[in-house]
């Protein structure tokens, strides 16, 4: 196995314009979620997501992707802990919510939080939720990628995901083929 260099840091030399970079990522899909932490005041905070992976199933981790200038990316660093609610097919309207920036959004939805949880956890909203503690941070571009070791696992509705593709949100029923 060869040693290879950790990078910190990816160069951003945009080699293509940006609004066509956007056109070509419309066209691979992918799930929606709400990133959610509770910042060091006690405070909620969350942002709608779609940039997020599984990394490696020893340890379990994922990662999320967020502005450098995210409010809930700030307080995930601060807290060393967040909260990946994957949003079920009929969340559209919480996943525009979180997308908004709206100050009320979590007024607006049904949410618990617990000690032993990373974030708020949006159970009427999600299919699945699980809990992350930040075990490491990469800068790219105006983004921090954000790896996070998941240590708590919920399922709360039968998983049929919300997708955003095409600049559109869709569902994917299991057993069904694609037109």
């Amino acid at each position: 196995m060869t040693d290879l260099p950790l990078v910190e840091a990816l160069p951003m030399t945009p080699t293509v314009d940006p609004d066509r970079f956007r056109s070509l990522m419309s066209t691979f899909p992918s799930g929606v979620a709400v990133v959610t932490v509770t910042d060091p005041d006690g405070r909620p905070r969350g942002m709608t997501c779609s940039s997020v992976c599984s990394v490696t199933l020893d340890p379990p981790t994922l990662l999320v992707c967020a502005r450098s200038l995210s409010p809930t990316l700030h307080a995930m660093l601060k807290t060393e802990q967040f909260t990946v609610n994957l949003l079920h097919a009929h969340a559209r309207d919480t996943a525009e919510l979180f997308a908004s920036g709206a100050a009320d959004r979590f007024d607006r939805v049904r949410w618990s939080a617990r000690p032993a949880y990373g974030g708020p956890h949006l159970v009427e909203e999600s299919h699945s939720v699980a809990d992350c503690r930040v075990a490491r941070t990469v800068e790219a571009g105006d983004h921090i990628v954000v790896f996070g070791e998941v240590y708590g696992i919920e399922w709360c509705a039968p998983a049929v995901p919300l997708l955003y593709g095409l600049r559109a949100y869709s569902s994917w029923r299991p057993g069904t083929e694609p037109s």
